[in-house]
């Protein structure tokens, strides 16, 4: 049986990357493209030196700066007025996760219009859809090299994940150099983000073997060199190899699927307002304690792979291992719980059937090892709360 594997056409990985981007949209034949960006980039002067350089290449770029986390529907109106009236040709995300995602978005609605919900699972999308360019500042979404982006609906507070390789990147540009100013709260919680990728690719029901030699690189990588990027961000070979892993973990899941972990991660960021990341590493340990049972081996090959279990143990012993180890993880890096993170317990308890409802119908539980019902995820949002 074939398994279909899809990866952008274009990429170019490395330091100062970044100053090629007037290359690589010219190389696809485009001329006008809208960078997605935020007001953070443009405060740090990283968006105009990208729109310098996409004008030196001779292009005619215009800059959108109006993403927001979490990027909502109503977020992309003004986008989409930039697009009409810029007559763009393509779309640079440049960010992270929220930007790309948005970046994403605005590419499809710019070309096909209708609104983001018309787009969301089950709906596969297939185009047609402005040509992306994705340019990540953080190593953790994996979003430069997937073919999926999330968006709120405003309306209804659901985090919608829309897939189809009309959200795929035809090109990457992958400077680690972009990276090296992420504080460590960032740092660690998109560090953890890209874990969660990869482990949960080589879990999922959809693995093949093409997501597993990636996912079992980056788990191995992440496993050496997060600690050390979280303590110093200034350790350029630990935010190199980073930002190599978290394209790899975005590759495999990509290719194969996110499971329980992103199922119940986005309706927390929804209703809440938890960055993505951080609101995965609150979930990952006591998911994979709930998970690890019913894929014993696959979770093994996973400690053996971070380097926290050996050949010789056994495959019990090892997925035991690897819940210690991710514990030890999120306390190392300070993964708050939704509780020392401000959330007030009556609004939590309040909101979790409806949270429990949301994360089934995204669909990503049904990829999980253990496939859970609905009160054994409400049983899990109680569990984390601390």
């Amino acid at each position: 049986m074939s398994v279909p594997i899809a990866l952008p056409r274009i990429m170019r990985i490395g330091a100062g990357a970044v100053a090629d981007i007037g290359e690589v949209v010219t190389s696809l034949g485009l001329s006008r493209p809208l960078v997605v960006t935020d007001s953070f980039l443009v405060g740090t002067g990283a968006a105009e030196q990208m729109i310098k350089n996409l004008e030196t290449a001779g292009l005619s770029p215009r800059l959108f700066d109006g993403t927001v986390p979490d990027p909502t529907t109503a977020s992309l109106e003004a986008g989409l007025v930039a697009i009409r009236e810029h007559n763009s040709d393509s779309v640079i995300g440049f960010g992270g996760g929220s930007p790309m995602d948005t970046a994403k978005a605005l590419g499809l609605l710019g070309r096909q219009g209708g609104k983001m919900r018309d787009y969301k699972a089950p709906r596969i999308n297939v185009g047609p859809a402005l040509p992306i360019i994705a340019v990540p500042t953080t190593a953790g979404s994996g979003s430069e090299a997937t073919q999926f982006t999330v968006i709120s609906d405003s309306e209804s507070d659901e985090k919608m994940l829309c897939p189809g390789l009309a959200f795929l990147p035809l090109a990457a540009v992958i400077d680690y150099e972009l990276t090296v100013s992420m504080p460590p709260r960032l740092t660690a919680d998109t560090g953890v983000d890209a874990l969660t990728h990869a482990i949960e690719a080589y879990v999922s029901k959809k693995a093949n073997p093409f997501s597993d030699s990636l996912a079992l690189i980056a788990i191995g990588t992440i496993g050496r060199v997060l600690r050390r990027a979280y303590t110093d961000g200034h350790d350029a070979q630990a935010r190199e190899q980073m930002m190599l892993a978290a394209t790899q973990a975005g590759i495999a899941f990509s290719n194969s699927s996110v499971a329980l972990v992103h199922g119940m991660s986005r309706p927390i960021g929804a209703h809440f307002h938890v960055a993505h990341g951080l609101s995965n590493a609150m979930l990952f340990p006591a998911v994979t304690a709930f998970s690890v049972r019913a894929a014993e081996s696959r979770y093994a090959d996973c400690a053996r792979a971070l380097g926290v279990a050996a050949e010789h143990d056994s495959d019990a012993s090892a997925a035991d291992r690897l819940v210690r180890a991710l514990t030890d993880l999120c306390r190392d890096v300070e993964v708050p719980t939704p509780k020392a993170y401000g959330i007030d317990k009556a609004r939590w308890d309040e909101l979790t059937p409806l949270m429990a409802e949301q994360a089934l119908a995204s669909g990503s539980p049904n990829n999980n090892p253990r496939v859970p019902t609905e009160a054994e995820i409400r049983d899990l949002y109680a569990q984390i709360y601390g």
